[in-house]
């Protein structure tokens, strides 16, 4: 009785070892960003900020889907802003509103590394916008943001080069 229990938990083992195998390989495929000069873009729309609306973070104080119809190109990628006056003040100055570190993930430059945001997980410091990967890593990344900058500041043009 001892060796088919053991042989029914061998194979239970073995199954959820395939079943965390096939998860891990969704998790890695479902990426929908990939950089493009620099820029973290979203691959199924084309859109950096994954269509958030970049200015509406400085001027409404929370992150805004944009729409098609006001969609601007700098520097070879495509912005969307959720009204044309937003569009229009981003084609004046667009570097006053380009989220920090290409809008890859804030906390993660700060470690020597990139990663994908959640446009929802954001902060204004010094008039410059920072993305994170989750609100969870923003929180943290909040809590020593001056030192965190400093790092990130100082690892970004190496990981700009990878992440183009």
């Amino acid at each position: 009785m001892n060796k088919q229990i053991t042989a029914h938990k061998n194979k239970l083992v073995i199954s959820w070892n395939y079943a965390l195998g096939f998860l891990l390989i969704l998790l890695i495929s479902s990426n929908t960003s990939f950089a493009a000069n620099g820029v973290n873009v979203d691959s199924s729309s084309g859109l950096a900020l994954e269509g958030y609306d970049t200015v509406a973070y400085f001027t409404e104080g929370k992150p805004v889907k944009g729409k098609k119809e006001f969609t601007a190109e700098h520097q070879g990628n495509k912005y969307a802003f959720s009204n044309a006056a937003h569009k229009q003040t981003f084609l004046k100055s667009p570097d006053a509103y380009l989220p920090q570190y290409g809008g890859f993930c804030a906390y993660a430059a700060s470690k020597n590394s990139i990663a994908s945001v959640d446009p929802r997980a954001w902060a204004i410091h010094d008039n410059k916008l920072y993305l994170n990967y989750s609100k969870r890593i923003n929180k943290t990344w909040l809590k020593k943001k001056v030192k965190r900058i400093i790092d990130a500041d100082r690892y970004w043009p190496e990981l700009k080069k990878k992440a183009s």
